[in-house]
């Protein structure tokens, strides 16, 4: 019994597949194609052990088509166009239909590699599966992505992570012939990180350690086998979003020290240089925001930079600016006046541009009183004129409240001498 228990219980139709119901739900998207039989070239974004390679599989299989797979850790544009040869030659020798091309964490693949794939999506050649777990806009280049449906899978949860679970032992060759009561979960969900690939070889790793006749599966167990055992299932990044998630809470808590080790943590375990700099970015306006616009500046410079330099040079750069985001001052008012924005939008829905700030551009939208009364601000003192920019209904409304740090409070003072009891914070 060599093959793990991930691969054992690997779903071999659409029926057996667990969650992603937008997608493979009775009226999900992907349902409705592969009974067209009218399969587009997707990129499947999400979390690694969410099932993408898996779904993949299963849309070949019901879909009747030849299929091919590359893994971009190790192909590269002479690979590429060998299956892409073979691709062709197959169409009309066994199948009218076009294959199926996978390509595993096609977000590790350059420029040119994902320029090779063009032409052949673009004739049909092939009907491309990319698979990536980082944002395809910034990983895929615009060219291939403008050619593709981009489908996002998202997270197991609990109840989903249970059915695995469960399935493993009633349904598996091996498992089903053991005793097993499951009592307790917490503690395996909580380390298989809702990775379900690692949460069935962890389980598999602890029901194999028992040599008694009766398992019982609890978190005490389950905590103290991990503990023991804890290089056996954790030495491939699997700490991955754990510690991304210390790196950006340590930046936000004001530490460099703590920032710099968590970055050196994922430096060491081969963490993707641009992965970093990225989050850099969003915690560069999250978390400090107008405190000091200037981080957000650095941070992009950052990202820009080490996708230039790479490895290992990069690790300065990186350490930089983390140092710079962790001793900078923090206000987190922007993302909360954008968060408070959107869900007055979802509640009020579309609501009415006023007519004088709208735009006049012909002349029956003049006559229709378009940008009538409006004020131009640059011919008022102080380049300020007091008017109501706000739908009628929702005038008045206070999305954005400056933070308390010297750079915000200027912000505070220039809104409150201007709009007087409006802005009164």
């Amino acid at each position: 019994m060599n093959e793990p228990l991930a691969e054992r219980l690997r779903p071999k139709k659409l029926e057996d597949y667990i969650s992603q119901s937008h997608l493979v739900g009775k009226k999900g998207i992907l349902t409705q194609h592969i009974k067209r039989g009218l399969i587009p070239s997707i990129i499947f974004w999400g979390p690694p052990g969410i099932g993408k390679t898996t779904l993949a599989n299963i849309i070949a299989l019901e879909s009747e088509r030849p299929f091919y797979t590359l893994s971009a850790i190790n192909s590269g544009v002479k690979d590429i166009r060998d299956v892409i040869n073979k691709a062709k030659q197959s169409v009309g020798l066994f199948t009218a239909k076009n294959p199926i091309l996978f390509i595993d964490e096609i977000h590790r693949f350059s420029k040119s590699q994902q320029d090779s794939l063009l032409q052949a999506v673009e004739k049909g050649w092939v009907t491309l599966i990319g698979a990536t777990t980082e944002n395809p806009s910034f990983e895929v280049i615009s060219a291939l992505l403008s050619r593709c449906q981009v489908y996002t899978l998202n997270s197991f949860n609990k109840n989903d992570l249970e059915s695995l679970l469960r399935r493993a032992i009633s349904k598996d060759e091996h498992l089903s012939k053991k005793s097993i009561k499951l009592q307790e979960t917490n503690a395996l969900l909580r380390f298989s990180g809702g990775d379900a690939r690692k949460l069935l070889n962890i389980f598999e790793l602890i029901v194999n350690s028992f040599v008694n006749k009766e398992i019982i599966i609890t978190d005490d167990i389950v905590l103290e086998m991990i503990q023991n055992d804890t290089i056996r299932y954790d030495k491939s990044g699997d700490q991955h979003y754990d510690i991304i998630s210390a790196f950006i809470k340590s930046i936000r808590g004001s530490d460099p020290n703590a920032s710099v080790y968590w970055l050196a943590r994922m430096i060491q375990g081969g963490e993707d240089v641009k992965f970093i700099a990225r989050r850099m970015i969003i915690l560069a306006s999250e978390d400090i925001g107008n405190a000091n616009p200037t981080a957000l500046v650095i941070a992009n410079n950052t990202f820009q930079a080490v996708s230039c330099v790479g490895n290992p040079e990069s690790r300065i750069i990186l350490s930089q600016c983390a140092i710079y985001l962790a001793c900078s001052e923090k206000s987190n008012s922007a993302y909360i006046a954008i968060n408070k924005a959107q869900q007055k939008v979802e509640e009020t829905g579309n609501l009415s541009v006023p007519l004088k700030i709208r735009n006049a551009s012909t002349k029956l939208m003049k006559e229709l009183g378009y940008g009538e009364n409006y004020k131009y601000a640059h011919n008022f003192n102080n380049n300020f004129a007091d008017q109501e920019f706000m739908p009628e209904s929702i005038k008045g409304l206070k999305f954005y409240k400056p933070g308390n740090n010297s750079r915000e409070n200027v912000q505070r003072e220039f809104l409150k001498k201007n709009w007087k009891d409006k802005y009164n914070y």
